[in-house]
């Protein structure tokens, strides 16, 4: 094969790679998108924000996405002993998008990327980046091997790693750095429900907290297949013997909740276990590449925010590239790094604080306050840009001195 000319060349066909290529190719950019594996695809994070339904909107993925008919998610429950925490998007502080929804990730995914197809871009699926070299314009050639194991190279003017788990740039560029969060295990799987529970009992997405640091999440998706999952610290799922399916029934029946309504499903494959999954880079952009999604940062499931920053740092960094490759300045500090860290950050908070237990507090306090309440719902609903919201613009301090205060009354209370 000849080598390959194009003004970017995206590398993944996830929900950044497709959010990224479908604004550049709107923009009349010839763009090629390179795909590792085969669609569709099994990949977790199939739990959405209200946030990112702006963005399918914003480059024409709406449509084919609605016409699938996925569960829809309104909310998300958490559960922690008897108290259960609703938190309702029609009911958060910042405007924008009350719903999203929950998907397998397989089906989402391929959607995204034949609808592209449909409209011409170039996607080619079994094609693995094995090199990428940069000149000091920030050209790129790029080595690939195809489905038949022939390589080929491609010249582009800029590169969008959207590889997700693969992280190709920050592996083949050795970007990666430890992440500043506590390391963590998950173990999932999928089951059929046969007999799932009838109306909002038997679609909510729920996180069933079972101590400070471990959860299970029940993630139920519109074709009856429910995923399940649990994270806790390593060592608590290194606790549990045998192997990974054994494991896993082991830890259903440490949910009270749940241990009824999944005990004796079979799962639908053998239940996967990540270690220590969140993710850092030493930085987001150079010369000729951007990194978006989890190719950059990947933080923690738990308020499943991935999904939401791989299409915000896609979109925001598309719009980037279109204007430098068509001859504007662009501050990549400032409208990339800093933008996209903003809310980063503000996710990180809440992260941290899950884990510390002051973030658990305010969750599970009662009485609730219906203000505070509204105000950290438009966080988890992806809206982490919103500045007057004070768990945005103060999320480094809020949640710890508001637990603080809960804590002290308690202890006041208790005598």
């Amino acid at each position: 094969m000849s080598d390959i000319n194009v003004d970017v060349l995206i590398i993944g066909a996830g929900p950044s790679g497709c959010v990224a290529a479908s604004y550049l190719f709107k923009q009349g950019l010839k763009v090629k998108v390179l795909e590792k594996s085969k669609f569709p695809r099994f990949v977790i994070g199939e739990s959405l924000l209200p946030r990112c339904m702006d963005h399918f909107e914003e480059v024409g993925l709406l449509a084919c996405l609605e016409a699938q008919n996925f569960e829809l998610k309104p909310g998300a429950r958490f559960l922690r002993d008897d108290i259960v925490c609703n938190f309702d998007f029609s009911k958060k502080h910042t405007a924008g998008w009350d719903w999203t929804w929950q998907v397998p990730r397989a089906d989402f995914d391929n959607t995204l990327a034949q609808e592209l197809i449909k409209w011409g871009v170039d996607i080619r699926f079994q094609h693995e980046v094995l090199d990428v070299a940069f000149d000091a314009d920030g050209n790129s050639v790029t080595t690939v091997k195809d489905q038949a194991g022939e390589t080929y190279k491609v010249n582009a003017k800029f590169v969008v790693d959207s590889s997700g788990y693969g992280r190709v740039l920050p592996r083949l560029l050795n970007l990666d750095k430890p992440s500043s969060l506590p390391e963590h295990s998950s173990i999932f799987t999928h089951v059929k429900e046969p007999n799932r529970p009838e109306g909002e009992e038997g679609t909510l997405i729920t996180f069933d907290v079972l101590d400070r640091d471990t959860w299970f999440w029940v993630i139920p998706f519109s074709n009856g297949v429910t995923s399940l999952g649990f994270v806790s610290k390593n060592e608590y799922i290194d606790s549990f013997e045998g192997s990974t399916t054994a494991r896993m029934k082991q830890m259903i029946e440490t949910s009270s909740y749940y241990k009824d309504r999944f005990r004796g499903l079979d799962f639908e494959f053998d239940p996967i276990c990540i270690r220590n999954y969140s993710k850092a880079v030493s930085k987001l952009y150079g010369k000729g590449f951007v990194l978006t999604g989890n190719s950059a940062e990947f933080l923690d499931p738990v308020f499943s925010s991935g999904v939401t920053f791989a299409t915000e740092s896609a979109l925001c960094s598309a719009k980037l590239i279109a204007k430098q490759l068509k001859g504007q300045q662009v501050d990549w500090d400032k409208e990339y790094v800093d933008y996209i860290m903003k809310g980063v950050n503000v996710f990180r908070t809440y992260v941290e604080e899950w884990y510390t237990g002051n973030l658990q507090t305010l969750f599970f306090h009662r009485p609730e306050n219906p203000e505070i309440k509204r105000q950290i719902c438009a966080v988890l609903a992806g809206y982490v840009w919103d500045e007057t919201n004070p768990f945005v613009k103060k999320h480094n301090r809020i949640v710890a001195n508001l637990a603080h205060l809960i804590n002290m009354e308690k202890e006041e209370a208790n005598g």
